[in-house]
């Protein structure tokens, strides 16, 4: 096995206590400010936006840095209507009887439905998709390592950007979510996990009142 290569740490920068508080408390501040939306502007984006956001995505650590993640960005119409087609009939099926009576009371206080207009009002579609192994340069499988993991922190590092980029999003996750590999044309090396909505809240966007309260600190975390 070849030894690893170094190189000297030279982005990381440490800041005075007081300055690091501060900018802990206002990165706490901005990112309750983000809530989930399903009522969109059909302004279109700058794609320039996006693909900065997509690469602070590109910079989450993952399983042996193999980086095992894959982003569709789908903005034209054609598509995002086959997309809503296909979801709301796979939501259909679970508002009508697959989903345990259970998961249907969690999701009331959201007022959610098999209804997605969102997937075709919306300017941005983000399709997310987990490498389960790579090809190397001859042809070759080889394994990735802690894909779940890695692929979700690389989605929370992009709804991050684009949350600060100023732009609503919605994690939508239709199971099963099969038709996404057909219609983005991926390889069978890589399964949908995630259907990201972006843009523009539309004027006077209601929210439910359920998905802004947070547990609190003593709640989410425990000090040994």
């Amino acid at each position: 096995m070849p030894a690893p290569t170094m190189e000297p740490l030279s982005g990381y920068r440490e800041l005075p206590c007081t300055t690091m508080l501060d900018h802990a408390r206002s990165n706490y501040q901005n990112l309750l400010r983000r809530r989930t939306v399903r009522d969109y502007d059909s302004r279109p984006v700058d794609r320039a936006v996006i693909e900065q956001c997509l690469l602070a995505a590109g910079t989450a650590p993952s399983g042996a840095n193999q980086q095992p993640w894959h982003f569709v960005v789908i903005t034209d119409a054609q598509r995002k209507a086959q997309i809503r087609a296909a979801a709301e009939e796979e939501e259909r099926s679970f508002y009508s009887g697959r989903a345990p009576e259970e998961w249907l009371r969690a999701l009331a206080p959201l007022g959610t439905d098999a209804s997605k207009p969102f997937l075709e009002e919306a300017p941005v579609l983000i399709a997310i998709f987990a490498q389960k192994y790579g090809i190397d340069e001859n042809g070759e499988r080889f394994s990735h390592y802690y894909v779940p993991e890695s692929v979700g922190i690389a989605t929370g590092f992009l709804i991050s950007a684009l949350h600060d980029a100023g732009l609503a999003t919605l994690t939508h996750t239709p199971s099963p979510m099969g038709f996404l590999s057909k219609l983005c044309g991926r390889p069978d090396a890589e399964k949908p996990v995630i259907l990201l909505v972006v843009g523009y809240p539309k004027p006077g966007c209601l929210v439910p009142v359920h998905g802004g309260i947070k547990k609190p600190l003593e709640a989410i975390s425990t000090w040994l």
